[in-house]
């Protein structure tokens, strides 16, 4: 029995004298020795484990590998290193041709049909152990068990079995309740992707033809535009006439031609006559997916209306998460703006993450002062602050921390609310346990609360204007939403204009 004595614990604290870096997987081995991972940090090779002996003072590398586990007994250790498993003594590095797994050659028989009984009340436990409300919302948990359990000899796939337990969920009345894999899957049909050019086609005469081509940049693999690379020199208004020499007419699906071709050298013929005349070959690269193109277009787009409506007063920042896309973005967009007086926050479609308390910290950073150098133009401190106007624009579909950070936009009274109201989700979750078959689920464990009750969750956040985003309009091309925004902003500049500060004259320090 491990026993700790706690008792002047804080005086037994010694250093280890190894300098920092990226360490992972401390381990025990016997008294007087810890084993340990070490990688670079740019994870550039792989790990090697290390050993430090207390007694000596002294620290050995062991040998490469990518993960271990010590045996209950602490004899043996089990480790992989590039798909290879292996068996060797603790913390020792095993001896040649000894010890390998020859796990290519393991079998494992499994019968769904009884597993899935199983995982049935796996879900229902780990929401009776970790759902965040111990009284369940009110439901009678064990009777929603045995409702729902004479349903499992009638099931007949594995999504029957999802379906149950969504039902049975489904009476918690509660948002990020959810389950991700389906497990096994005895049957995986190849995927084969297709391939796209990151462009809208229209047809005329009896061809494709390029009716807008989304830009991007091009030294980002993530925002490559394969029309738009050097040498290409395609143009809106261009035909596609044949893809890999296969002529290209409206009565045939575009895509067939494009299908396992992401990534790969594809040749074109384009040119500004359905004739071929004047037309030319070009090789092009297609990508799997254009959604990050077709995103950026509408971002840039917004951030152009709003540049151009409002005179360049406004800045315009879209946040499509509260995650590490969102931050990107936040800081992409509003610190080559922090010059502007206004500020528009777009959070439609936030898909959440984490709290996005740091885009509130900065929105509602205050002024400070200006510092005067000797070339150049004055700085205003904080140099990444804008103090005058602020709306945010929300909608249906952002929750979870898409709802977070409108709620906090009202709380701390940074400025108007426009759109719709939120999902309404901020039950969040930590921790994704594991079925017997790989899937997993979620049990709901945290709720926001304030002196108010518990907040948002199946409510969301209404905005302080509503504005519908009729289909009709956005089939024209309208924003009504984004359009109400600038529309309030610029009245409220109207209201409080935002005056450049003027230098004063420099001091005098030498009397005469």
């Amino acid at each position: 029995v491990l026993k700790i004595d706690l008792d002047g614990i804080q005086n037994r604290i010694i250093d280890i004298p190894i300098k920092a870096g990226n360490y992972s997987q401390l381990g025990v081995v016997k008294e007087g020795e810890i084993l340990y991972i070490s990688r670079p940090i740019d994870f550039s090779s792989p790990g090697k484990l290390h050993k430090y002996d207390f007694k000596k003072r002294k620290d050995s590398e062991v040998m490469e590998l990518d993960g271990y586990e010590i045996s209950a007994d602490g004899k043996k250790m089990l480790y992989i290193k590039k798909r290879i498993w292996g068996i060797s003594d603790a913390g020792e590095k095993p001896k040649k041709g000894k010890g390998m797994l020859k796990v290519d050659d393991l079998q494992v028989k499994i019968n769904p049909v009884k597993e899935w009984p199983n995982i049935f009340n796996e879900a229902w436990r780990i929401n009776r152990d970790y759902f965040y409300d111990p009284g369940m919302h009110g439901a009678d948990w064990p009777a929603m068990q045995k409702k729902y359990e004479q349903f499992l000899p009638d099931l007949t796939c594995r999504s029957d079995l999802q379906r149950l337990m969504q039902w049975m969920f489904s009476e918690l009345s509660v948002g990020h309740h959810r389950m991700s894999g389906r497990g096994e899957m005895l049957n995986k049909p190849k995927r084969v992707s297709g391939g796209l050019l990151g462009v809208d086609y229209k047809i005329a005469n009896n061809r494709y033809q390029f009716a807008k081509i989304f830009g991007g940049l091009n030294w980002n693999p993530k925002l490559r535009s394969p029309l738009t690379e050097p040498g290409i020199n395609a143009k809106k208004g261009d035909y596609l006439l044949a893809i890999n020499g296969k002529d290209i007419t409206a009565d045939k699906n575009i895509y067939s031609f494009f299908e396992n071709t992401a990534d790969k050298i594809v040749e074109l013929t384009i040119g500004l006559n359905p004739n071929y005349t004047g037309s030319r070959i070009v090789k092009v690269v297609p990508v799997a997916n254009e959604s990050v193109l077709r995103n950026r277009d509408w971002v840039e787009g917004n951030l152009k209306k709003v540049h151009e409506a409002t005179n360049g007063q406004v800045a315009y920042v879209y946040v499509p998460n509260t995650a590490g896309a969102g931050h990107e973005y936040f800081k992409r967009y509003f610190f080559p703006q922090a010059n502007k007086k206004a500020i528009i926050v777009d959070e439609r479609f936030n898909g959440g993450g984490l709290l996005a308390d740091y885009y509130i910290n900065i929105l509602l950073r205050p002024y400070q002062a200006h510092w005067n150098y000797r070339y150049g133009k004055d700085l205003k401190s904080p140099s990444a602050s804008i103090q005058g106007p602020k709306v945010m624009i929300i909608d249906e579909t952002a929750g979870s921390g898409g709802d977070m950070l409108p709620f906090m936009f009202r709380k701390f009274k940074v400025g108007t609310l426009v759109g719709k109201r939120t999902w309404g989700g901020l039950v969040g979750i930590l921790g994704f346990p594991e079925f017997i078959d790989g899937a997993t689920v979620t049990a709901p464990n945290l709720a926001i609360w304030t002196k108010d009750g518990f907040i948002v969750e199946n409510v969301g956040v209404p905005p302080d204007i509503e504005v519908e985003q009729w289909p009709a309009e956005v089939i024209k091309g309208n924003d009504p939403q984004l359009e109400k925004a600038i529309e309030i902003i610029l009245k409220e500049l109207e209201k409080n204009p935002q005056k450049d500060p003027v230098r004063p004259s420099y001091p005098k320090r030498v009397r005469k």
